[in-house]
């Protein structure tokens, strides 16, 4: 049987991040530019860590992404989303930062 937020997830949180997907690469890139990180420079395995450490660990970076997910639900997915948030956060990242890795690598 599938957790309420593994269905959350499949239902609605990778269609978006799907649709996101080109904003979701440019948001990353444009924070590069913005921080000067020459993320060419670094190697693929480099290049992996520093996505999943920089969403990890900028709250501001992190929140902005969310906010980008959430913004695209509707009201009542809204309303479910609020009593699993913390699960549904976590989620949005892992599933953000392979995303970013498999395209930007």
């Amino acid at each position: 049987m599938i957790s309420a937020e593994e269905n959350f997830q499949n239902e609605f949180l990778r269609p978006i991040l799907k649709e996101q997907n080109e904003l979701l690469i440019a948001v990353f890139k444009q924070y590069l530019v913005k921080h000067k990180v020459v993320f060419e420079r670094y190697s693929p395995e480099d290049q992996a860590n520093y996505i999943e450490n920089t969403i990890k660990k900028d709250a501001q970076l992190r929140n902005y992404f969310v906010g980008m997910i959430i913004g695209k639900l509707s009201v009542e997915q809204y309303k479910d989303y609020t009593s699993l948030e913390t699960e549904l956060n976590r989620r949005i990242i892992t599933m953000l930062v392979k995303r970013l890795q498999s395209q930007m690598i």
